[in-house]
């Protein structure tokens, strides 16, 4: 089952706090992850923090058209409360997993422990 961000806040930095549709949650700190022409911009806090949880998408998503994929997130967030880990799945943004008007190229995004 794919999980589905419901819930994020930013913490500081490059930090957002994430709940799952499963109960579980966790911060993922993303500074050295936004690379490429979709996330690059993001690397101004002012715009970083401009995120939200799109309900279509069940994941969090920026105002340029940047998003991760829920289950990297997921992954990522619980891999710092040592959860076993499953598969590692490459993060994605919403035009490689459906088609849409926006360009970018994906990386990986792993995190970092919070605060």
């Amino acid at each position: 089952m794919i999980p589905h961000v419901i819930e994020a806040k930013y913490k500081k930095g490059f930090c957002i706090w994430l709940r799952f549709d499963d109960g579980s949650e966790g911060v993922v700190d993303l500074e050295n992850e936004l690379t490429g022409e979709m996330f690059e911009p993001l690397m101004q806090l002012d715009k970083f923090r401009l995120f939200h949880v799109d309900p279509e998408l069940e994941t969090i998503v920026w105002e340029n058209g940047a998003d991760m994929a829920p289950e990297f997130l997921h992954e990522k967030a619980n891999s710092l409360n040592h959860t076993p880990n499953r598969d590692r799945g490459a993060p994605s943004t919403r035009a490689q997993r459906r088609p849409s008007n926006t360009t970018g190229q994906a990386g990986p995004h792993p995190a970092v422990p919070n605060d």
